[in-house]
């Protein structure tokens, strides 16, 4: 099953004003570049993007009564065509490189609730409110990629196990 990437979104601070862009590089150590929450924190961010389906918001929207552009979730990639895996450690690729690796739930928060009554409550059930993920490979993204569930991938603890008792644990995807 394969999806396509609608949107991306960033914002440089914490209440800053959003950016729609058309394509943006992504990195294990930045995220999306230019967006503040991707900056790696001295060990892997669980959250340097955040994903929301397109059905999800609509059905948010519908049920508050309200036609508010998926932007303002403040999410980074918006999804269509793909069910986001509702686990941690699912991993998802974009385009020909970017794999990231669902690491929570994106709770809504209170901002939504200042958006429209109602709209906290109405992201809340099934991830609604979408999934945060870390970058596992970086690349280049771009409105129209397709997005497909890669096979299961180790977890991060995986991985960090794994190449921290294997000499040949050179790989650039690896994250320690």
């Amino acid at each position: 099953m394969t999806g396509v990437l609608l949107g991306i979104a960033r914002h440089a601070r914490s209440r800053a004003p959003v950016e729609s862009v058309v394509r943006a590089e992504v990195s294990l150590a930045r995220g999306i570049h230019g967006d503040f929450r991707g900056a790696m924190r001295g060990k892997p961010y669980k959250r340097q993007v955040t994903l929301i389906e397109r059905g999800d918001w609509e059905a948010a929207m519908e049920l508050v009564g309200h036609a508010i552009d998926w932007t303002e979730r403040r999410a980074n990639l918006l999804v269509d065509d793909l069910d986001l895996p509702q686990r941690a450690g699912a991993v998802l690729r974009i385009g020909a490189d970017v794999l990231l690796e669902i690491t929570r739930e994106c709770d809504p928060c209170e901002r939504m609730e200042a958006l429209a009554p109602g709209l906290k409550q109405a992201m809340t059930p099934d991830w609604r409110g979408g999934a945060c993920a870390m970058v596992i490979q970086g690349g280049t993204i771009a409105v129209g990629d397709r997005i497909r569930i890669e096979d299961p991938w180790p977890s991060l603890f995986e991985r960090s196990t794994t190449s921290a008792t294997s000499p040949a644990s050179g790989s650039s995807s690896a994250r320690i």
